[in-house]
């Protein structure tokens, strides 16, 4: 009989096991019949990482996440699909190639659209799979036989459909607005993908005509057109739809006073300017009082030319001088320093946003957020934790019409084409005509992700076999740019949920409780860990502090205490084959699924163990409680198995309850350290412990009375 080594040493084994599950095809479904025993298909869709991504904790915790439910449902005998793929990421992708464009003494414009284009595309090629290579070392079970890739030729169709179907609906227009604009990446955001950073400034209490007015950014001064006060201010009653003219630094200007329930009357004096153009809160007010716009900052963040003398001056530099002027002036009341308070900043590059008119196309999102808000209200998709669907709703139910369009070229192009004021959308334009150079959105194309890997628009057989899919484990910071989009999208496009159930899992914080982040010195490698500890270690430790907390603190001592966890179970099975040889070195081993015939009182009580773990375990995972069932299968492996049982075989030994024990706690702990368990399991078939030539695909353990 052969004997496992005296300690488990994971670099022997991952990339063999994992070559082992490849080859045997054990990720892929059988989809001949995928609802038999009336069983539908489990599916989850893997948030796709950016392809200029690598490896964090969140997603080494997410991806454990979903394997284990993936692992499981494939033993439970259930057609199990976890599809795979990565997002071409517009913005920060475009920031890498630009960044190396720069080291190389050129630059995109110098290249033109189509040849950086194409270096975006070489980059793709060379670095755009080293994440999927990374979640395979994990040991993810994804069937990379349906791998996607949001810029692929399939995904592009999907995404040029849903623009022209939207577009003929209505509900796509083109408009001048106030939108989030990136002076660094020179293009428009959408509400959510600007962050939002607390920041140490001054608060400037200006002297305004007839007014006292607090702000933060007393430059704007330069663009207002009106004054603001709560229509339940008795001390502005008066003065509502009066016109005042107002002292400036580029001389007199006129303002009409406007009543507003936008206005916070607690705030300063109650009292607030309005500069309709950069400001989103003056902008929506500007238009239901019918004030007008005067734009001051540029594109790059400049103050324009009806500034005067302030022109040119980057935002920050005009600040200074305005403020010394308006103090020459008589203007100022006071100033209070270190004032706190939140500015905008860009999600991919960090730089401040300047809120501006710019002529972008939106969606509308009246009608697209209905079925959106029924789903969750009527439970026919449910979070986990329960709290989010609130979160959810308070969003949805407040949504502004999206912004679409986005002024960089790496990208889904917009098939829209121009001719004066004429737009034509779809295929074979008219001649004449001038494509938009815009392209859409990055998540645009995301918010299909559930239907269009599966061949969506066209009638494919994986749609018809998949769709809807079952499970989304994703972060609580893409709820709204992802999730609710992948929502509605669902529903608009193929008429059903895109997904029954939402598990937000937990934000993996450092030990501190800091955000991680490689570029402060705050991040945790996982990669580092799978090389030191193993991959199994890691996903056990990250399972097994993963208990329900929405913000978790990493703890590597969890990730070492996985370690000798694989250990412990791989001497237990030591002890087994030895116990096999030694003990009954000529006895056929009789191999069955059935629970063995219990003789001793230490029998009876470890079978009704394994059967009480094994409720818990799938009660556990069916409510997301990853952490509880990683307890749950420590303590018994460890106390009641190894420390318990064991000692009692050494002296009264029943050689069937104590393998139906061991390869039952086997497979319960596959799905959460596949690559230890399975190289067991390898030795187990081979000395003829199991019949089931793969643990992968072995059957999963049901309890049953003793």
């Amino acid at each position: 009989m052969k004997e496992l080594a005296k300690n488990y040493n994971p670099k022997e084994t991952e990339d063999k096991i994992y070559a082992l599950w490849e080859k045997a095809e054990a990720f892929k479904p059988v989809i001949d019949n995928p609802s038999a025993d009336g069983q539908k298909p489990f599916v989850v869709v893997i948030p796709p990482p950016n392809v200029t991504g690598s490896l964090h904790m969140g997603h080494a915790l997410n991806n454990t996440i979903q394997d284990i439910l993936i692992r499981r449902s494939r033993m439970r005998g259930v057609p199990t699909l976890w599809i795979p793929g990565t997002d071409h990421a517009g913005i920060a992708t475009q920031n890498v190639v630009e960044k190396k464009l720069a080291k190389e003494g050129t630059s995109r414009h110098e290249l033109g659209r189509e040849e950086f284009t194409k270096e975006i595309w070489t980059w793709v090629d060379q670095y755009g799979n080293t994440i999927i290579n990374q979640l395979k070392s994990m040991g993810c079970s994804c069937d990379w036989s349906r791998q996607r890739f949001t810029m692929d030729e399939g995904y592009a169709e999907a995404v040029k459909a849903t623009f022209i179907r939207y577009y003929e609906k209505g509900w796509i227009y083109r408009g001048e607005r106030v939108v989030n604009w990136c002076t660094r990446c020179q293009t428009s955001l959408s509400d959510i993908e600007v962050e939002y950073k607390e920041e140490k400034g001054k608060l400037y209490w200006i002297k305004y005509g007839p007014f006292t007015l607090a702000t933060t950014r007393p430059e704007t001064k330069l663009g207002d057109t009106a004054v603001a006060v709560h229509p339940d201010d008795k001390r502005y009653k008066d003065m509502v739809g009066k016109t005042y003219t107002i002292k400036g630094v580029n001389g007199d200007f006129d303002v009409i006073v406007i009543a507003d329930r936008y206005v916070d009357p607690n705030f300063g004096t109650g009292a607030v300017k309005v500069t309709p153009a950069h400001d989103f809160s003056d902008y929506e007010a500007s238009l239901r009082h019918n004030v007008p716009m005067k734009q001051i900052i540029d594109k790059y963040g400049k103050m324009m030319d009806n500034c005067g003398k302030y022109a040119g001056m980057k935002t920050a530099e005009a600040r200074e001088a305005i403020v010394e002027d308006m103090q020459k002036m008589g203007l100022i009341d006071h100033i209070d320093e270190d004032y706190i308070h939140n500015v905008g900043t860009c999600y991919r590059c960090g730089k401040i946003i300047e809120p501006q008119p710019s002529k972008q196309w939106f969606v509308k999102m009246d009608e697209l957020a209905k079925p959106a808000i029924e789903a969750v209200k009527s439970g026919a998709i449910k979070f986990t934790p329960e709290r989010w669907s609130k979160v959810y709703l308070d969003w949805m139910e407040n949504l502004r019409d999206w912004c679409i369009s986005r002024q960089i070229w790496w990208g889904h192009q917009i098939p829209a084409w121009e001719k004066g004021d004429e737009i034509y959308v779809g295929d074979n334009p008219p001649e004449g005509f001038t494509r938009s150079e815009d392209v859409l959105d990055t998540w645009f194309s995301s918010a299909l992700w559930p239907f269009a890997t599966l061949g969506w628009p066209s009638k494919t057989e994986d749609l018809k076999h998949f769709y809807p899919t079952s499970v989304l484990s994703t972060a609580r910071d893409i709820l709204y740019l992802w999730v609710a989009r992948m929502i509605f999208s669902g529903y608009e496009f193929t008429g059903e949920k895109p997904f029954s159930e939402v598990y937000i899992h937990p934000t993996v914080f450092n030990k501190e409780g800091k955000r991680m982040s490689k570029s402060l010195g705050t991040g945790v490698d996982p990669l580092l860990l799978i090389d030191q500890y193993g991959a199994d270690a890691m996903r056990f430790g990250l399972s097994y502090i993963n208990t329900g907390v929405q913000d978790l603190k990493f703890d590597e001592e969890a990730i070492k205490a996985g370690g000798k966890f694989a250990n412990k179970l791989w001497n237990i099975s030591r002890f087994l084959t030895w116990k096999l040889e030694n003990e009954n070195p000529k006895s056929e081993i009789k191999i069955t699924n059935e629970t063995p015939e219990p003789k001793s009182e230490a029998d009876k009580i470890i079978l009704t163990k394994l059967n009480e773990v094994i409720s818990l375990v799938d009660k556990d995972l069916d409510e997301f409680k990853f952490g509880q069932a990683a307890h749950e299968l420590y303590d018994f492996v460890w106390h009641d198995l190894a420390d318990v049982y064991i000692e009692e075989s050494k002296k009264e030994l029943n050689l069937p309850v104590l393998q139906h024990i061991i390869t039952s706690s086997i497979k319960l702990l596959h799905p959460i350290m596949p690559f230890v368990t399975e190289e067991i399991w390898q030795n187990l078939y081979e000395n003829k412990i199991v019949d089931e030539k793969l643990l992968i695909k072995a059957k999963w353990p049901n309890a049953k009375s003793v």
